[in-house]
């Protein structure tokens, strides 16, 4: 007879090296910009996606929320976007990776930089200052913290600036003078237009306005019916549906020797509303024990320990959540490569002392913490590949 199993018998957590680490380098939404800017001959950067060929005018329209998997599920939806999946990532019908955490505020300050989480230090929708010791929302920076302190690179506009190259970004009003804006893209000229119908003729005016142009222009809308009704609704259908005119209004405008590139910040997953898929964090004792502060966000946790309870925490979370969850150490997640090559030592402290990166289609949400983000239907941050997987489709004249 096979042995029965006992209550001591635990299941093998998942193994941190088993986690899909973004394609850092060589295809990540780091290397985008300083591939275009390369093209350009803009000093300091680096041709990183060698599929790409070089334009003296390039755009890079990103789709907020946009995950390669939801392209390819709504042909009907987007037919101009799915005509162009061939064309993604230089023709080779490949995607680009988001990064670690696939966040918005992460994934747009890797575009802006050109540099992985780890470098550019926003690794995370909320982190842990080490300064205050306090959690920093990095998407709305609450509480309020030094943009150039907490961020001091120059973004590829900047350097795409001062090489002589025009560089505008077209973009709701209300994001001109963001903090994250400041850190992520800032650069050249900010053009505020209401409409997404107005963000593509501007766009297509900017990218006429010089011999060397970069342009950036951007759509959040899809993203916002994802978390509020999920990715199988129909309003998220009716936004993507929107946003396919307008790529193909961009497109049908670009002038010569420019290259149109849609892309996205992250994909997204809908979760279940049942106990079973959204594990409560401020109702699990097990969970709470030895931890000070719970950063990130449902997919993508930092979590950081009372002092000396580290250790303690990772194996309870292990044992709790490691057959769903990728859990590591901080210096095991750095190890594998999960925020970039590099950390600088100013973000080493804005990581948590344990990480969980959901595999399963699971949300640890912290529903007296976080109540409005607990009650999301779509949701993202993770490495799997509906979250990691963005678009590079690309339309030239």
């Amino acid at each position: 007879m096979p042995a029965q199993p006992t209550a001591w018998d635990h299941p093998e957590p998942l193994a941190v090296a088993s986690a899909p680490v973004p394609a850092y380098g060589s295809g990540s939404l780091a290397d985008l910009l300083p591939t275009l800017a390369a093209g350009m001959d803009v000093p300091a950067t680096t041709a990183a996606i060698p599929e790409l060929a070089p334009a003296d005018r390039a755009c890079v329209f990103l789709i907020d929320g946009l995950g390669w998997e939801q392209l390819r599920a709504h042909p009907d939806e987007a037919p101009f976007l799915t005509s162009l999946l061939g064309s993604s990532r230089g023709g080779t019908g490949r995607p680009l990776t988001a990064g670690y955490p696939a966040t918005t505020a992460t994934s747009l300050a890797s575009v802006g930089t050109g540099l992985p989480p780890g470098a550019h230090g926003l690794p995370g929708y909320t982190v842990r200052d080490p300064a205050t010791g306090a959690l920093m929302n990095q998407l709305r920076w609450q509480p309020y913290s030094d943009p150039c302190a907490w961020q001091p690179y120059p973004t590829v506009f900047e350097l795409a600036h001062r090489a002589g190259v025009h560089s505008a970004q077209v973009s709701s009003p209300a994001f001109q003078n963001t903090p994250l804006t400041k850190v992520a893209l800032s650069g050249g000229t900010f053009l505020g237009r209401l409409t997404g119908e107005d963000r593509m003729d501007t766009a297509a005016e900017q990218l006429a306005a010089a011999d060397r142009a970069l342009v950036y222009t951007y759509y959040s809308e899809l993203d916002g019916a994802g978390h509020r009704f999920g990715v199988d609704s129909d309003a998220w259908r009716g936004q993507l549906m929107h946003v396919d005119r307008l790529a193909q209004r961009l497109a049908e405008q670009l002038p010569p020797r420019s290259a149109l590139y849609v892309t996205a910040d992250h994909g997204m997953v809908d979760i279940v509303f049942d106990e079973e898929h959204r594990i409560d964090f401020d109702a699990d004792w097990e969970l709470r024990a030895g931890v000070a502060l719970l950063g990130g966000e449902g997919r993508a946790r930092h979590v950081y320990a009372v002092p000396g309870a580290a250790g303690d925490v990772l194996t309870c979370w292990r044992e709790v959540l490691g057959e769903q969850f990728w859990v590591a150490s901080r210096d095991e997640a750095i190890d594998a490569g999960w925020f970039g090559p590099r950390i600088d030592d100013r973000v080493y402290g804005r990581l948590g002392d344990v990480i969980a990166a959901a595999r399963d289609d699971v949300l640890l949400i912290a529903s007296e913490r976080e109540p409005k983000e607990s009650l999301m239907v779509g949701n993202h941050g993770s490495m799997t590949p509906a979250e990691q997987f963005v678009p590079l489709l690309e339309a030239r004249p």
